[in-house]
């Protein structure tokens, strides 16, 4: 059904056709983004500029006698085109006229700034490059509706202030970690989002099935065990940005489809993955901030390196009150948490008291160092201790941004660990499972490595100074809208 707006856009339309133009709007070339046009409008007011050429989006209009005051944007920025009667025919004054808030023009003419010192264009030429249909929304209202710009996220792009930017951030943010890891000859590669066995990780795959094999598969939970196979084929430095999938809950930090990227560098150890780890969020954070302390709302980030490293257990201790050697004090300290402790193992009931009492207190960036081995199956045991892994997590402001580990390479190791799995896991639980090609692969030989594991999502949050997940993902996971309330 057509509203009574659509229906005053579809008369402009016509108005449009009338006058020679294609409301759709065909190719425009040679034009120059906005904000290299407001950099070459004159310092002077009143003085006339040079010829330019520009497209955009209206966002404002006004008028002012016989003058038409349009602010237009693109995605680097925003001007004011000003349009004056007595420069434009009777017919680019009427095809002024039928334009709406939303349209998509393009404009030729002339750089200037104002008596009040707007930089501006004086518009000698006007064409359309799209009409728009659809009545924006209203500023306090829709606009500002947190359910309605997830679901229309181009709304909220054009609409909001700093979406844009922040989602822009977010490219210049993965272009960075990519140059950062070329310049240490790193080998970027692509591997299967289709698993047979949902592997690398700890959670709870989506299962699919592909009919033509008849065969059960899953959307990857971590891109690790495939890259460990190039490894053993003999790519010594390797890595990954790619989607993963864990069926799981959503919430401020987590969404079932996000990005992460992989590293694995043969040779190497934990520690190297550490001073990598430094190098590429570093090189991050001065790409899309310029600067190494960053706002986060009322508080300042330093990623100024080096950044400490701090043991697991002395992190336990301080915040939790007791020793995590301490089977008893743990259950206790667990059960006073309301942490179901029944058939877990004495580790991993360690590490759900851990995340409760320590993790909120890791403001960072602060490397967590050395954890319990039973919990790290895909990890190397530390030479003097081989109940501790050689694994660290870097947290910042309380939120994980980065796993690493030592990586295992002992075949026989490996197979043992893989048949015996942590207690209390879930035959759905995707480490429940033996990848037997995985070990057959590491009795090739894999080299001794240090692999990291980095959420993009996360960097993005925290170097865009955003609270939520679903900010910096384009189109966040959202519950079905109820029957009947689809937008139009």
């Amino acid at each position: 059904m057509v509203d009574r707006f659509e229906r005053a856009r579809l008369e402009k339309l016509e108005k449009i056709q009338s006058l020679g133009q294609d409301p759709w709007g065909q190719r425009f070339d040679k034009h120059s983004a906005i904000s290299d046009v407001r950099d070459a409008v004159p310092d002077e007011s009143g003085d006339a500029g040079s010829q330019v050429r520009l497209a955009g989006r209206v966002m404002l209009r006004r008028k002012a006698g016989k003058l038409r005051f349009y602010d237009v944007k693109d995605q680097t920025g925003r001007i004011q085109l000003l349009f004056s009667r007595g420069d434009l025919s009777e017919d680019q004054w009427a095809l002024m006229g039928a334009l709406d808030l939303g349209d998509l023009i393009g404009v030729d003419g002339v750089t200037w700034r104002t008596d009040s010192g707007e930089p501006s264009v004086k518009v000698s030429q006007l064409t359309v490059l799209c009409k728009s249909l659809s009545q924006p929304p209203e500023k306090f209202h829709a606009v500002k509706d947190v359910e309605t710009l997830l679901r229309q996220r181009y709304l909220d792009l054009i609409y909001n202030d700093g979406v844009l930017e922040r989602m822009l951030s977010r490219s210049a943010i993965i272009d960075s970690v990519r140059q950062t890891l070329r310049a240490r000859k790193f080998h970027e590669v692509e591997t299967p989002v289709l698993h047979s066995i949902a592997g690398g990780a700890a959670a709870r795959p989506f299962v699919t099935h592909h009919n033509t094999l008849d065969m059960e598969l899953y959307l990857r939970i971590a891109l690790e065990l495939h890259l460990k196979r190039l490894m053993v084929g003999g790519i010594e430095r390797v890595f990954e940005i790619g989607r993963v999938f864990r069926n799981e809950g959503v919430d401020a930090t987590h969404n079932p489809e996000f990005t992460m990227i992989e590293i694995y560098q043969a040779y190497g150890d934990y520690g190297s993955m550490m001073d990598l780890t430094e190098q590429i969020v570093v090189d991050a954070a001065l790409a899309a901030c310029g600067s190494l302390i960053i706002p986060w709302g009322d508080e300042k980030i330093d990623f100024t390196p080096p950044w400490p490293r701090r043991p697991y257990a002395e992190l336990f201790a301080e915040h939790s009150g007791c020793d995590m050697h301490d089977s008893a004090a743990v259950e206790t300290k667990a059960r006073s948490l309301g942490i179901d402790t029944e058939g877990k193992h004495a580790d991993v009931l360690i590490n759900d008291v851990f995340e409760e009492t320590v993790e909120d207190h890791l403001k960072g960036p602060v490397f967590v160092i050395d954890y319990p081995a039973s919990i790290c199956p895909l990890t190397k045991r530390k030479r003097d201790d081989p109940n501790i892994a050689e694994r660290f997590e870097l947290f910042v402001k309380g939120m994980e941004l980065a796993n690493a580990y030592t990586e295992l390479n002992d075949p026989l190791l490996q197979e043992e660990l893989f048949r015996t799995q942590l207690e209390g896991l879930s035959e759905e639980d995707s480490m429940a499972k033996m990848d037997h090609d995985f070990v057959k692969a590491l009795k090739v030989g894999m080299p001794p490595a240090g692999g990291l594991g980095i959420g993009i999502d996360r960097l993005v949050m925290l170097l865009t100074d955003s609270r939520s997940i679903r900010d910096v993902i384009f189109f966040p996971l959202l519950r079905n809208e109820p029957e009947g309330t689809a937008s139009q």
